[in-house]
């Protein structure tokens, strides 16, 4: 893979609306990427009269056959064992076996992050994949892990997600040196649990390779107060989810409150520009694309339901940590964070079990 070529395995068959939104992804995905080629996998006869129907797609896309689908109710060890021929198998088996160097799939999450696991193991140095993605604030945009990975996590864990945040934030968001907090009850050095009190310890250590804020607070979340929000995957998708509620809750009573009256509805034509960019601002396909990080390839999830615009910002992930070369520099940080932890005769981590994941 060159700075000007890059391969992504797609899974032509995941999705709400597959493979019609993966094509089309593909399709608005390559005006931004012209460098970038495809490896599709699924039923050929479904998804080559979708190919040609975008002019010029074809010669960036090579369209691989599978014989199986994993479906949105496979349950993670079923999808693993029984769907081995499956559009989703296949294409994280490319990025494994390094014939593409990310794969892309609005599939199942559970069946992606085992089949995943699997398939690329490990970093060095990380013992827990953890799901990030990155979502607006009033500042600009904030990295929030783990998203449902991982129900519970120890110290070893967060500090391990803290290093891996900061590199995604790096990736994706252009920060040099992102500020990473630690999600608590409080703001206190005394609050919350003793494994995030362990965990903000190790990170306060001279030498650590992050630049850590301390703790945050949920409504923190919101004002951009840190670049990297560090959680564990139950909080986390708790989190995320009633964010993502809030957010349509008031648009709807904005919606509302423009229809409730002639008056109203005028002013809706006075406001529509600011409300258009509002719109445009908080559109949740343009933060689509949570990456599983800590596996030894790079595995981007895009939600289930988007659409074709969607689909193509998740691209535009794994393109950006494809470019960056993320994973060396996720080893390195992995590595100066156990020197401090081993320093500080830290017990080993225990190894990875399987915890489910959460859409």
């Amino acid at each position: 893979m060159s700075a000007d070529k890059v391969v992504l395995a797609l899974d032509g068959m995941g999705g709400d609306q597959a493979p019609d939104v993966v094509v089309g992804g593909a399709a608005i995905a390559r005006e931004r990427y012209p460098g970038t080629t495809y490896l599709l996998f699924g039923d050929p006869a479904r998804l080559k009269p979708l190919v040609d129907k975008h002019k010029g797609l074809a010669s960036s896309v090579e369209i691989v056959l599978a014989e199986d689908v994993v479906t949105g109710e496979d349950k993670p060890s079923f999808a693993l064992r029984r769907r081995r021929k499956s559009s989703m198998s296949l294409a994280v088996q490319a990025a494994a076996e390094g014939r593409a160097d990310s794969v892309v799939s609005a599939g199942n999450t559970g069946a992606l992050l085992a089949i995943s696991m699997v398939a690329m193991r490990m970093l060095p140095g990380a013992h827990r994949p953890a799901l990030a993605s990155f979502m607006p604030t009033s500042r600009g945009e904030t990295v929030m892990l783990d998203l449902g990975a991982n129900v519970e996590c120890d110290a070893g864990n967060l500090a391990e997600f803290s290093v891996m945040g900061s590199v995604f934030a790096q990736a994706l968001l252009g920060l040099d040196k992102p500020r990473v907090g630690l999600l608590n009850v409080g703001s206190e050095e005394l609050k919350g649990h003793e494994e995030l009190r362990q965990a903000a310890a190790w990170l306060r250590r001279e030498g650590a390779p992050i630049l850590f804020h301390g703790f945050v607070e949920g409504n923190d979340i919101g004002r951009g107060l840190v670049d990297v929000v560090v959680t564990d995957g139950f909080t986390g998708n708790v989190a995320l989810k009633a964010i993502e509620g809030t957010a349509k809750l008031y648009t709807g009573f904005v919606r509302e409150a423009f229809r409730s009256s002639t008056l109203a509805k005028i002013g809706y034509l006075f406001a529509s520009g600011a409300l258009t960019k509002m719109i445009k601002r908080a559109d949740p396909r343009r933060y689509n694309g949570g990456v599983f990080l800590g596996l030894d390839g790079i595995c981007v999830k895009s939600h289930g339901g988007t659409d074709a615009l969607g689909f193509a910002y998740a691209i535009g992930v794994a393109n950006d940590l494809v470019r960056y070369d993320y994973k060396s520099k996720l080893v390195d940080g992995l590595a100066r964070l156990k020197q401090i932890t081993a320093a500080a005769d830290v017990p080993a981590t225990p190894a990875l079990q399987a915890s489910g994941g959460a859409e």
